[in-house]
């Protein structure tokens, strides 16, 4: 087991508004020991009930991840505990954008990407209805809404890969989860938002316009990440293998029954499946798909990082922070990914192809929905 306190909402709640871990309360433990106990994920949200990790709780469901002691957390909604509880050894794994694990990387943790969710920017930005931009060098002496000011590190090099200069940019933190709210309501000009969000706020009544990183950004997107030295450790790296595995199985099962997929997490969260319905939640499902499973063909499968993207990233991070460039290829890996696609295709591609539906979850037309993915682009 871990050496040292559970993490529970209690030890997460010790991470200020500002987003900064105590490290007195938070021990650094030996990271040499091989995983025996619980195998803890942390999100980078404050909450699990979301269709995000959709990969998991239908690779949980359908069994993928049976014999490995494993569980999921939340995470305070600044979203950079997901790699300071990781690097002092409060949580395995955590699941960052690329702006906060590089601002680990420049905080002095030791961490290493191993698989690569994000295969495309799912990051967009949000504008009332008539009042979007094409071009976000117009965005600038404007103000960006955001749900933590930590998301600061998100925006800036999405705007920079655009030609725009952010230091001209004002960023308001409009709290969590009422930024897309805050929007709405006339404040800012636009706001931070994501794929699947995007179905999410429409549940909400919460009607934009989107520039989407998905069609216009060469950056990636969200990524698993653990300790250095746990890539290192053989009981660990094969661990790791078997955990990626369970993921990449749940991937390839929503791609080919995106509903299937949906239904399981609104097994695992009622509340969400009333919050969204089937048709929504089928729209953020395909939302995310497209991000995470992204050019196939030319992938080394699911969890493939594109070293290409992920050092354009490091490259406008540096300029904009006047710090060192991370040198991509010392901070990802691509080593467990021939091993986490290392399965039977054609038993999961049955699997999905066999799953049940309910009634109104058979009733989704997904071709529709897949067809108009991109209806709210500007």
């Amino acid at each position: 087991m871990m050496n040292g306190p559970k993490l529970n909402r209690r030890r997460l709640l010790q991470v200020s508004a500002a987003g900064i871990v105590s490290m007195g309360a938070m021990p650094r433990l030996a990271h040499a020991e091989p995983y025996d106990g619980t195998f803890t994920w942390i999100s980078p949200r404050g909450t699990l009930e979301v269709l995000d990790d959709y990969g998991y709780w239908i690779g949980k469901k359908m069994g993928y991840f049976d014999g490995l002691d494993i569980e999921m957390q939340p995470g305070p909604s600044d979203g950079t505990a997901t790699v300071k509880f990781v690097d002092v050894g409060q949580a395995d794994m955590g699941f960052p954008s690329p702006g906060v694990f590089a601002f680990g990387l420049q905080n002095g943790m030791d961490l290493t990407s191993v698989f690569h969710m994000g295969a495309l920017d799912t990051f967009s930005i949000a504008f009332r209805k008539g009042e979007g931009v094409n071009d976000l060098k117009q965005l600038e002496g404007k103000t960006i809404l955001l749900g933590s000011a930590a998301w600061q590190s998100i925006v800036d090099p999405m705007l920079a890969a655009q030609g725009v200069d952010v230091s001209k940019i004002t960023y308001v933190e409009a709290g969590w989860p009422t930024w897309g709210t805050a929007l709405a309501a006339g404040q800012g000009d636009a706001a931070l938002s994501w794929e699947g969000l995007r179905a999410e706020w429409v549940s909400t009544g919460l009607e934009f316009e989107y520039w989407l990183g998905v069609q216009n950004s060469p950056l990636p997107a969200n990524t698993f990440v653990v300790r250095s030295a746990d890539v290192e450790d053989p009981d660990k790296a094969a661990f790791l293998e078997k955990y990626l595995r369970g993921w990449a199985m749940g991937m390839e099962f929503a791609h080919h029954n995106p509903r299937a997929a949906v239904q399981a997490v609104f097994e695992q969260f009622p509340s969400l499946a009333a919050n969204l319905g089937p048709e929504l939640g089928t729209m953020s499902i395909l939302q995310q798909i497209n991000v995470f499973r992204g050019d196939m063909d030319n992938r080394g499968g699911w969890g493939d990082h594109d070293m290409e993207s992920w050092q354009t990233l490091f490259r406008l991070m540096a300029e904009i922070n006047g710090t060192e460039e991370i040198k991509a290829e010392d901070v990802l890996t691509n080593k467990f990914i021939a091993a986490a696609n290392d399965f039977d295709h054609d038993k999961v591609k049955a699997d999905a192809e066999a799953a049940e539906l309910s009634e109104d979850m058979a009733a989704v037309d997904v071709e529709a929905i897949r067809a108009n993915l991109f209806a709210q682009a500007i």
